[in-house]
């Protein structure tokens, strides 16, 4: 007969779980548990760091003009530059064009340099949480320049034709001459400043006040620069034509200037003048004379006013009575000789005397004629300096002083032997 096994019993007995239990069971604990979790991942959102992203600005930012430091100017086109800007979403959407201010950085600016250089461009944001990363370009090119002036006579220019049946007398300008100021390069282009001017229709005397523009070597007008004063009058008498004409001034010198000078120039001012008169007496003038300079004796240069003489009876000046003058006057150069100057032995000890071979040397000095004959022999000596020096035979080199407006244009020899021997007894 078969034996039925008994069944199985577990070696541990089951553990019922009790869900309802373990969910109440201590809930205000587990509920302050859950909540301060949920805080704290609140506040890990919040405090989390925002993603920052790269974007160009939808806009060009132009560079703005620096201030340079005085006595200097600068050159050249600012431009404007493109931008890429750094920061949250948000902070970007709120960066307007006037929080972007661009400027050059002077600081590598070399102002000794006369050609362009580029300067770095410096860009700020004035929004939180933006930043720049990038310029484009990063650089500008421009010239530096030191700011000189120089003092230019204006000289008038007609901008159409006097009213037919007249001519353009001799113009004047006051002032004369004007101060032009402005970058190194573009005063130096200046070759001439003109005060244009426009007839009118009637046959009147011309006077008008006009800002005198410089011009370069082209004709070309030259931006950038600054005349004082501003504006010049210009006066310009209109003239029949038939009854006058303009010839030049040629001064009247009589005399000899001192012996051993010459007459280096002569000017005049007005170097022409208008003569009115009838038209056959007028058409055999040529020139107009100045009354007699006497330059007798004259040892430096002179400025004379003098009158102006009539060139015919019945003519006349329509502006001008007297002239300016000025004789420059200059010395002649020439050249002396010396043939025999004893040469000296300077610093010498007392207990020796001084030998020389050769004794002597020959000069030749040069310069003015007037000082040159004025030079005595004992003006001229040849000195050797023999400090330190004892008992013995040295080849030394020849000092010359000579009295103040000459010069050695020639010594021979320029070395001597130099003996020195003890003094007998």
């Amino acid at each position: 007969m078969a034996r039925v096994p008994l069944p199985t019993r577990p070696l541990l007995p089951r553990r019922r779980i009790d869900l309802r239990r373990a969910v109440t069971k201590d809930f205000p604990l587990k509920a302050t548990a859950v909540l301060v979790a949920i805080i704290f991942w609140i506040v890990s959102l919040v405090n989390a760091a925002p993603t920052e992203v790269a974007r160009e600005f939808g806009g060009r930012v132009p560079v703005e003009r620096p201030e340079v430091p005085a006595g200097y100017v600068l050159q050249g086109q600012m431009g404007d530059v493109g931008v890429t800007l750094r920061g949250t979403e948000a902070a970007l959407s709120n960066v307007v064009a006037s929080d972007l201010h661009a400027t050059l950085d002077l600081g590598t600016a070399d102002l000794h340099r006369s050609d362009p250089q580029d300067l770095l461009v410096h860009v700020t944001v004035a929004s939180t949480g933006v930043r720049v990363m990038d310029t484009s370009p990063a650089t500008v090119n421009v010239r530096i320049e030191p700011i000189t002036s120089r003092s230019v006579a204006a000289q008038p220019r007609f901008a159409n034709e006097p009213p037919a049946g007249t001519f353009a007398g001799d113009a004047a300008i006051t002032p004369n001459e004007v101060k032009v100021s402005g970058p190194a390069s573009q005063v130096a282009r200046i070759a001439a400043l003109y005060a244009t001017v426009l007839f009118g229709d009637a046959m009147t005397d011309l006077v008008q006040s006009v800002q005198p523009l410089a011009v370069d070597a082209a004709g070309k007008t030259i931006e950038g620069l600054t005349v004082e004063p501003a504006l010049v009058q210009v006066t310009v008498p209109v003239l029949p034509t038939a009854t006058t004409r303009t010839v030049p001034v040629v001064p009247a010198v009589r005399g000899s200037v001192a012996n051993g000078y010459w007459i280096l120039r002569v000017t005049v001012d007005p170097a022409v003048v208008t003569v009115r008169g009838e038209a056959s007496v007028v058409s055999g003038v040529d020139q107009v004379p100045t009354a007699a300079i006497d330059v007798s004796g004259l040892t430096d240069s002179r400025t004379y006013q003098v009158g102006l003489l009539l060139p015919a009876e019945g003519t006349s000046l329509l502006r001008a009575a007297q002239a300016t003058v000025t004789i420059s006057v200059a010395p002649l150069t020439g050249t002396r000789s010396f043939p025999i100057v004893a040469v000296q032995a300077v610093n010498l000890a007392s207990p020796f005397s001084a030998e020389f071979d050769p004794p002597s040397i020959g000069l030749l000095l040069a310069g003015p004629l007037p000082a040159l004959s004025a030079v005595t022999l004992p003006q001229v000596s040849a000195v050797v300096d023999a400090a330190g020096r004892g008992p013995g035979t040295y080849a030394v080199d020849v000092t010359v002083r000579l009295p103040a407006g000459v010069t050695a244009q020639s010594v021979q020899p320029t070395r001597v032997m130099l003996t020195i021997r003890a003094r007998s007894g």
